[in-house]
């Protein structure tokens, strides 16, 4: 093995001058894989990751899902679905080592961004797709006015009626079409008057 090479699994990566820059920061990075393969890409790169001891490096593998029912026989069926078939979400420190880790994993083509560039998530893309969960802390109790700062009833303004810290959800009254109306709402659409 040549000064300039160095094996990574059963790949060797060359350790180049010009090589992917990172700044050390862990931040989410959006892989492309062959469609179908999204839980293999995962399994293989955690095993790889273990096996080198770079748990420090590629921190967390998600292949986001969401639940969808669906209707067999006239009975409801929730099943589990891709949000982003071909795609998984990997928090990592790029460098050349993990760059060419997960790019030469079985059933990867490449990361989402310029070359060896990748591009990381913004944080609202994070947020969007829920990837992270982040606790919110919300000050509120039952009686308690919030103005609803987004969602379908952005805009209106309520009385707290019931709140579930544990779900981040609370339930407000609010007045639509002349008359009180409760309404579900999460933390992240309120704010406390």
């Amino acid at each position: 093995m040549a000064e300039t090479e160095k094996k990574i699994g059963n790949v060797f990566s060359p350790l180049e001058e010009e090589g992917v820059r990172g700044d050390g920061t862990p931040r989410w990075y959006v892989v492309h894989t062959y469609s179908g393969h999204e839980n293999k890409v995962k399994n293989n790169i955690e095993k790889i990751v273990k096996n080198n001891g770079m748990e420090d490096k590629i921190l967390e593998i998600v292949v986001p899902t969401e639940n969808v029912i669906e209707l067999r026989n006239g009975k409801r069926v929730t099943k589990q679905k891709k949000m982003f078939p071909g795609y998984v979400i990997i928090k990592m420190i790029v460098n050349n080592e993990t760059w060419y880790l997960v790019r030469n994993t079985q059933g990867v083509t490449g990361f989402v961004g310029h070359g060896s560039e990748p591009i990381p998530l913004s944080a609202e893309e994070v947020a969007r797709m829920h990837i992270e969960k982040s606790e919110i802390v919300l000050n509120v109790a039952v009686g308690d006015l919030v103005r609803i700062i987004s969602g379908p009833f952005k805009g209106f303004s309520g009385e707290v009626v019931e709140v579930d810290a544990a779900k981040e959800v609370l339930k407000a009254k609010i007045e639509m079409f002349g008359r009180d109306t409760k309404v579900e709402l999460g933390f992240d659409q309120v704010d406390k008057f």
